[in-house]
């Protein structure tokens, strides 16, 4: 059981809205082996409950990647000290693509390194446009530990990829949006305003048509095309005709064209 003065990550429910919280403000939500196994723990505890999870850091800042002062003090104890840092957050970070619920990131400030790779593990960004983005691990004599040199490629290709993790280079948000890395981009004057109509839009769906389509999605991209396809079909003509919901959807839908 973890105290209040040790917690570093808040999981609450508001109605179907699930909301995580990195909660290290003062840190600009750095990454340690404990706010790793927390989130995992949030995402564990949010995703049965709701119909969508947002993910956001506290403080005006997504998160600055791993804190360094929590690697220092490892690494001086060997390689075997530092894994539970790298596995905890790594685990955290791949739970959220087995998780039945769509994630979606609120992203402002900073999401550098590890709160980077957080971002690209989302099913969903939402990124305010002054947002300040970037793989830096090279920059400070590091290497990639969170997912990015694996997920980064997957998302926007090989020469984006390697160039900018080679790199360091920063991007804005409306960069980010522009390489296909969030959904959306909004001024800083609407980004909480964007973020809260996103959500609450998404909550008001079905949470079994939103777990199949997220399930589509991220497990048919594992797919060949034509397996998709074939699934895609199975999956549409189960639900149409054993789905209560969907039933009652298409007959409201043809009510209306009657009216």
């Amino acid at each position: 059981m973890t105290s209040a003065e040790d917690r570093v990550v808040t999981a609450t429910r508001d109605g179907d809205v699930g909301l995580v919280v990195l909660d290290r403000p003062e840190a600009m939500n750095a990454i340690t082996v404990e706010l790793g196994r927390q989130l995992g723990a949030a995402f564990a505890q949010l995703a049965g409950e709701v119909r969508v999870i947002l993910v956001r850091g506290a403080g005006g800042n997504f998160s600055v990647g791993g804190d360094f002062h929590e690697v220092k003090r490892l690494s001086a104890d060997g390689p075997a000290a530092l894994t539970p840092l790298f596995e905890n957050f790594g685990q955290a970070c791949a739970a959220i693509a087995g998780l039945p619920v769509p994630v979606v990131a609120a992203v402002e400030g900073y999401a550098m390194a590890g709160g980077f790779e957080l971002m690209q593990a989302c099913d969903v960004v939402l990124v305010r446009a002054d947002a300040k983005i970037a793989d830096n691990h090279a920059n400070f004599g590091q290497v990639p530990g969170g997912g990015g040199s694996q997920r980064l490629p997957r998302l926007v290709g090989h020469q984006r990829a390697l160039g900018h993790i080679l790199s360091g280079e920063r991007l804005s948000g409306a960069q980010a949006e522009a390489w296909g890395l969030a959904y959306r981009s909004f001024a800083p004057e609407d980004f909480e305003v964007g973020v809260a109509e996103f959500v609450a839009s998404v909550a008001k769906k079905d949470r079994d048509v939103l777990v199949k389509i997220k399930r589509l999605v991220r497990d048919g991209l594992r797919m060949p095309l034509d397996e998709g396809l074939k699934w895609e079909m199975a999956t549409v003509v189960e639900h149409i005709g054993g789905d209560a919901a969907a039933a009652a959807g298409i007959d409201g839908f043809t009510r209306k064209e009657r009216a």
